[in-house]
C-alpha cells in the first residue's frame, strides 16, 4: 500500500512503461507478419532478413537494459576492475621474487657478513638473567587498612594486604603469604621479567648503539665493543668499559672474514658495479705488498665518573679501566682518562642527613689523562683480579635498624651479583661493628676487608665502585636491582648465612605456633607485658620473651624457631629478616602520630613474605597520661610538637613513652595472627 505524490508518480511510470511493452509486441507482431508475407512473395528476400536481424538486436538490448539494473550494473563494473588491479600486481611481486637472485655472488657474501655482525652485536646486548621469585618480591602498598574486628575500628589497624587489590601480594583472606612462601621454596620461575645485572635501559640514561656496534665487528678494530656500565640506583650512568672478570657477558662473536680479491699488477682497483654497491664499506685495497688500513672505531660518548643527582640517599661513582686506590690519601684514580675530572664523594647512604655524614670521610674521586706507567703515577703495590667496592661503615650504624638498611642491606644488593669476588674496601672503619656482623661480609666476599684508613699502599683494580646500590630504607625495588634481587631474597641470604632451617612458618605436628615478645629495657617498653603473654597463651601460642643481645647469630636462632613477632616501633623489630616466610609480624605503634615511623616496617615485612599487622594505641595506653595533664599538646596537638623537629618528637614520644596495651581491644590482632599461621599448616 502506498500513498503520496512519489508512490503516484511510481504507479503512472509503471502503467506507462506496460503500455509501451504491449505497444512494443504488437507492433513486432505486425513487422514479423509483413516480412513474412514478403518472403512468401519472393522478392526482397535477402534485404528483409537484414532488416529482422537488425531489429532482433535492439529489442535485446531494450531487453537487456529493463533486466539489468544501473545499479547492478555498476557494482559489476567496479567488482572487473578490482579484479584486473589484483592480477596485475600479482603479476608485478612474481617478478620481483624471480629479480631478487640476481644479485652478485660478492654482494651476497657481504651482505651475509654484515648480518652475521649484526647477530653477534645482537648477542653482546642480551644480558638477560633467570627472574627470582618475583611473586613474593612486589613491593606493597604504604596504604593502611582498618581492623574490622573488636569495637574500636578507628584505633586498631590491620594493614595486610588481603582488603586492597593493589596490595594483593602476600595475603589474600589470610592464606596467599602461604603459597608465595611455597613458590619460594621451592624456587618457582619469576613473575618479573628477567632483568639485567646493570639495570634497565631506563636506567641506563644511555642507549646502546647497535649500529656501530656492527661497524666495530666489520671493522675489526677491537676485540669488543664497549657497553655502557650503568649502576641500578637510576639516573643517568657513565659509559665505561665493562670488565669481564666482573660483570657476566656472553663470548664476543666475530664476524666471518671478507675476502678481498688482489688487485692486478700496475693497474688500479676498479670500483664495483653502481647495483653491487655493499651493505658496508668493503675494505681499502692495496698494492701488492701494502699494509691494509684499519678503520678505526668512533670513540664513545664520555659520561662524568659520579652521579650525584639521581639517588636521593647516596652519591656513588663508578669506574673502569686502570683504577688505583690509595687508601690513606683517600684517593680514588683513573689513569688514561679521555679527559680529567675530580669529584668528593661521602660513600653512605644519609647524604640529607649532616648529623648522619659528619663522621664519614670524603673520598676523592678522580680521572688523569696522563697515560699508565707515566712517572708522576705511583706503581701498583698490588694488583686485583676482582672488582672492588668502597663504602664506609660510620653514620647511625650503631644502631641495629641503620646497619642493615644503611650497609647490610645495600652491601647485599650490590654484591650479591659477583658471587664471592669481589673486594670490599672499608673507609672509617670500626672493627667492633665489622666483627659483629662479620659472617654477612664473609658470604659476599671470599676476601679479607680492607681498611682503607690503615693502607698506605696503591691497589689497582680494573673496576670500582664508590658508594652502594640503595633505593629506600629497608626495601628492595626488584626492578631497578641486579638480576631482579627483592626482599625475599635477602630473607633467604641472612638465613643461610646464620644457618637457619625453617624457610616456612609452619608449626611442627602437635606443637603451639611461637610468638617472640620483644621486651626494650628502657623506652617504649611493655608496662604489663605478664599480661600480654598469658593473653598470647589462652589464644593459643606458645610465648618467648626476649630483647636480644650484642651477639647477632643467638637471636637470629630464636627468631628462626617462632612464627611471629610482636613489639612497639623499635630496632627490635628488624629481626623480622629471620622469621619464616609465611609469618606475622605485629607492630605496636605508640601514641604522637608516628605511623610515617612505622612505614619502616609495614612495606619491608610484606615485601618479605610476612603478614604485617597494626596496632595504635589509643591515649589511654600510653603512660604519657601519668606524665602531662590530659589537654596537654602532646594529646591535642602532636603535629605541633612533630613541628618543632625531629628531636622534639623523639625526646617526648619515642624516650619517655612506654605502653600498657589493652587487651579486651588487642586481643582481636592475636587471634587473626594464629589463624593466619594455622591456615599456613593447612596448606
Amino acid at each position: 500500500v502506498c500513498s503520496g505524490a512519489v508512490c503516484k508518480h511510481v504507479r503512472q511510470r509503471v502503467r506507462q512503461s506496460r503500455a509501451e511493452q504491449r505497444g512494443e509486441e504488437n507492433r513486432a507482431r505486425a513487422k514479423k507478419e509483413g516480412r513474412a508475407a514478403a518472403a512468401m512473395e519472393g522478392g526482397g528476400g535477402g534485404k528483409a532478413m537484414g532488416y529482422a536481424h537488425h531489429h532482433d538486436t535492439a529489442r535485446l538490448l531494450k531487453a537487456f537494459t529493463r533486466t539489468v539494473e544501473p545499479r547492478n550494473f555498476g557494482i559489476g563494473l567496479l567488482a572487473g576492475f578490482l579484479l584486473v588491479t589484483c592480477a596485475y600486481f600479482s603479476t608485478a611481486r612474481f617478478d620481483a621474487i624471480h629479480i631478487a637472485p640476481l644479485v652478485s655472488p660478492s654482494e651476497t657474501r657481504i651482505g651475509s657478513s654484515a648480518s652475521a655482525a649484526a647477530a653477534g652485536s645482537k648477542s653482546q646486548l642480551d644480558l638477560g638473567v633467570p627472574g627470582q621469585d618475583a611473586a613474593l618480591s612486589r613491593e606493597g602498598s604504604k596504604a593502611e587498612v582498618l581492623d574490622t574486628d573488636g569495637d574500636d575500628k578507628d584505633l586498631v589497624h590491620d594493614a595486610s594486604l588481603a582488603d586492597t587489590k593493589k596490595d594483593d601480594t602476600f595475603a589474600r583472606d589470610g592464606d596467599a603469604a602461604v603459597e608465595a612462601a611455597k613458590d619460594d621454596d621451592a624456587g618457582g620461575g619469576a613473575l618479573l621479567p628477567p632483568l639485567s645485572a646493570n639495570g634497565t635501559q631506563e636506567e641506563q640514561g644511555v642507549l646502546e648503539d647497535q649500529e656501530l656496534l656492527v661497524q666495530d665487528a666489520i671493522a675489526a678494530a677491537a676485540n669488543s665493543p664497549n657497553k655502557s656500565s650503568s649502576s641500578s640506583n637510576g639516573g643517568s650512568q657513565p659509559v665505561v668499559q665493562s670488565d669481564p672478570a666482573t660483570l657476566p657477558a656472553p663470548v664476543q662473536q666475530t664476524p666471518p672474514s671478507i675476502p678481498v680479491p688482489e688487485a692486478p699488477k700496475q693497474e688500479e682497483a676498479k670500483a664495483p658495479p653502481a647495483q653491487q654497491i655493499a651493505l658496508v664499506p668493503e675494505p681499502v685495497k692495496q698494492q701488492p705488498g701494502s699494509e691494509e688500513v684499519a678503520t678505526a672505531a668512533p670513540r664513545r660518548e664520555w659520561k662524568p665518573l659520579c652521579d650525584m643527582t639521581s639517588n636521593r640517599r647516596i652519591d656513588w661513582c663508578e669506574l673502569d679501566g686502570d683504577v688505583r686506590v690509595h687508601g690513606a690519601r683517600g684517593t680514588v684514580t683513573l689513569v688514561g682518562a679521555p679527559r680529567a675530572e675530580e669529584w668528593r664523594v661521602r660513600p653512605y647512604p644519609r647524604k640529607v642527613d649532616p648529623n648522619a655524614m659528619r663522621h664519614v670521610t670524603n673520598i676523592t674521586v678522580r680521572s688523569t689523562t696522563t697515560l699508565p706507567g707515566a712517572a708522576e703515577e705511583e706503581e701498583c703495590a698490588i694488583k686485583h683480579s676482582v672488582p672492588a667496592l668502597l663504602f664506609s661503615d660510620r653514620g647511625y650504624t650503631g644502631n641495629y635498624f641503620h646497619a642493615y638498611t644503611d650497609v647490610i642491606l645495600p652491601l647485599f644488593l650490590t654484591a650479591k651479583r659477583y658471587g664471592g669476588e669481589v673486594q670490599f674496601l672499608v673507609s672509617d672503619m670500626q672493627m667492633w661493628w665489622v666483627g659483629k656482623f662479620l659472617p654477612v661480609f664473609k658470604s659476599l666476599s671470599n676476601y679479607d676487608l680492607v681498611d682503607l684508613a690503615a693502607d698506605n699502599r696503591t691497589r689497582c683494580f680494573q673496576h670500582v665502585q664508590v658508594g652502594l646500590t640503595c633505593h629506600a630504607d629497608f626495601s628492595i625495588d626488584p626492578l631497578r636491582a641486579p638480576n631482579g634481587y627483592s626482599m625475599v631474597d635477602f630473607t633467604r641470604h641472612m638465613r643461610g648465612v646464620y644457618g637457619l632451617p625453617r624457610g616456612l612458618a609452619v608449626p611442627a605436628a602437635g606443637a603451639r605456633p611461637r610468638l617472640l615478645l620483644i621486651a626494650r629495657a628502657s623506652t617504649r617498653r611493655f608496662v604489663n607485658a605478664d599480661e600480654i603473654v598469658r593473653a598470647a597463651q589462652k589464644v593459643g601460642f606458645e610465648v618467648v620473651v626476649s630483647e636480644g643481645t650484642h651477639e647477632v647469630a643467638p637471636f637470629a636462632e630464636l627468631a628462626n624457631t617462632c612464627d611471629a613477632m610482636l613489639g612497639v616501633h623499635g630496632a627490635g623489630l628488624t629481626n623480622m629478616v629471620f622469621l619464616p616466610t609465611g609469618g606475622v609480624v605485629i607492630q605496636v605503634v605508640p601514641l604522637g602520630g608516628l605511623e610515617f615511623v612505622a612505614g619502616y616496617f609495614r612495606t619491608p615485612s610484606r615485601d618479605m613474605g610476612l603478614r604485617y599487622l597494626e596496632y595504635r594505641i589509643a591515649p589511654a595506653e600510653s603512660t604519657l597520661t601519668e606524665q602531662y595533664p590530659s589537654d596537654h599538646p602532646i594529646f591535642t596537638d602532636p603535629d605541633g610538637v612533630k613541628s618543632k623537629g625531629w628531636d622534639s618528637l623523639k625526646q617526648v614520644y619515642l624516650d619517655k613513652q612506654d605502653v600498657r596495651l589493652d587487651l579486651k581491644r588487642f586481643r582481636p590482632l592475636l587471634k587473626k595472627a594464629i589463624a593466619h599461621i594455622r591456615a599456613n599448616k593447612l596448606q
